[in-house]
């Protein structure tokens, strides 16, 4: 596997003089395409203001954010959005659905952003609801819809423009046990099976153990990165 991403000594500083604060502590890290890594840490450890610089949403104070050897951190506020509309797809713990549109349409948003056609963006979302179990339900709306079918479709949502890279922040947090599990294997299913890497932030250790690495943010830095053995064994035997 190639290297997707790599952060060199990135810092982030919010505020300034004696009313800055340091949330990130020079952290280096790589992820590699087709990785399926989870993030996890205390509250105030850092953990989604690296996701955050990760999707693209915010810019480090210092260090270098390499994306396929591109520096991000050099990328005007308009190359960033570009960057995030063509190879990242976004999953929230509260869904973020539009409540008086239905499923297809909600699919279909990001699709309208990039000015594709209508024919072309409903094929497409059909595709996605297909991809999470959820074929013929389109024209359902989100009320009419339980949790983790509202979190399937904010993850076809994601997957419809085709990502490299899926960040999915708490994405099991609003959901119970057993439809936690089922949108974890989605998302294991997306990895493995259609190659897209996965970035995820939880604070649930049985939901980070689908993984295959997890790292441990303390106080604005790195405290581990670990390989899931288990996952390892796992694929080894298959």
């Amino acid at each position: 596997m190639s290297t997707l991403i790599e952060l060199r000594d990135i810092t982030k500083i919010y505020g300034q003089g004696q009313a800055s604060f340091k949330a990130l502590h020079g952290v280096n890290m790589s992820i590699e395409q087709g990785d399926f890594v989870a993030i996890m840490g205390p509250s105030g450890s850092g953990k989604s203001t690296a996701m955050n610089i990760l999707g693209c949403l915010d810019v480090p104070t210092d260090g270098e954010y390499l994306f396929s050897d591109v520096h991000v951190e050099a990328l005007s506020r308009n190359e960033r959005a570009l960057l995030r509309r063509h190879y990242l797809g976004f999953v929230f713990q509260g869904f973020n659905l539009l409540a008086r549109t239905s499923a297809q349409e909600n699919v279909e948003l990001p699709l309208l952003y990039r000015g594709e056609s209508s024919l072309d963006r409903h094929a497409a979302a059909e595709a996605a609801l297909r991809q999470v179990g959820l074929e013929g339900w389109g024209h359902h709306t989100p009320a009419e819809l339980s949790g983790g079918q509202q979190q399937r479709v904010a993850i076809a949502r994601a997957i419809v423009t085709n990502p490299t890279i899926l960040l999915a922040d708490e994405p099991t947090g609003n959901l119970d046990t057993k439809t936690s599990n089922e949108i974890m294997a989605l998302l294991t299913s997306l990895n493995e099976d259609k190659g897209i890497t996965v970035l995820m932030v939880t604070h649930e250790p049985d939901m980070a153990e689908y993984a295959k690495r997890i790292i441990h943010f303390v106080d604005g830095n790195i405290d581990s990165d670990i390989r899931n053995r288990a996952i390892d064994s796992k694929r080894s035997v298959a």
